[in-house]
């Protein structure tokens, strides 16, 4: 692809759009590879992660996945409604869930791993090998900076919600009464 000359943000410069386009992708890549098994990328994701720690927490989950809190509790019910995963309380804290494959969990896995395999070698076959171990060292490098940054950084406070103030209406300035009027 040429480069063009922007007059100003340089998006084909621009490492979060390059990343971002990569990333759709090999995403789209994936997900044609391991359509079969009926799971989306992320699913395998979460698939691979507690097939490798069984019984993670499902926190140990979002660190390992890099998927927000919020949707992968949305992701692991789901998964749990299909009988891929179960879910128990951990005896270390009641407020935790222990993540485990279920029997189907490690079918579907199975299944999809061949075309993950697939995806995988497809991606990195569109450059040349002399780069490909520097890539993925250099990615993992920006992926493990980017997890650290995360967990250093401080939970922001909410920014106070601005109330629009509703303009009240002019009453109509009262007229004097004059010693005119009689």
């Amino acid at each position: 692809m040429a480069a063009r000359k922007s007059k100003g943000f340089d998006l084909d410069g621009s490492l979060s759009h390059l990343l971002r386009r990569t990333q759709q992708f090999a995403y789209d890549q994936f997900a044609q590879a391991v359509s079969d098994s009926g799971l989306t990328p992320r699913q395998f994701v979460v698939l691979v992660a507690v097939g490798d720690a069984e019984g993670l927490t499902q926190t140990d989950l979002v660190n390992r996945t890099g998927i927000d809190r919020s949707t992968l509790a949305d992701m692991v019910a789901r998964m749990i409604d299909r009988g891929l995963l179960t879910r128990k309380r951990t005896k270390e804290d009641a407020r935790a869930n222990s993540v485990r494959l279920s029997a189907s969990g490690r079918r579907a896995l199975k299944a999809a791993e061949p075309g993950a395999e697939a995806a995988e070698t497809a991606l990195l076959a569109l450059i040349p090998k002399t780069v490909q171990k520097d890539l993925k060292k250099n990615l993992t490098l920006l992926a493990d900076a980017v997890s650290d940054a995360k967990e250093a950084a401080p939970v922001a406070p909410k920014k106070p919600v601005r109330r629009k103030t509703v303009a009240k209406k002019k009453t109509p300035a009262r007229k004097k009464k004059t010693a005119a009027r009689k």
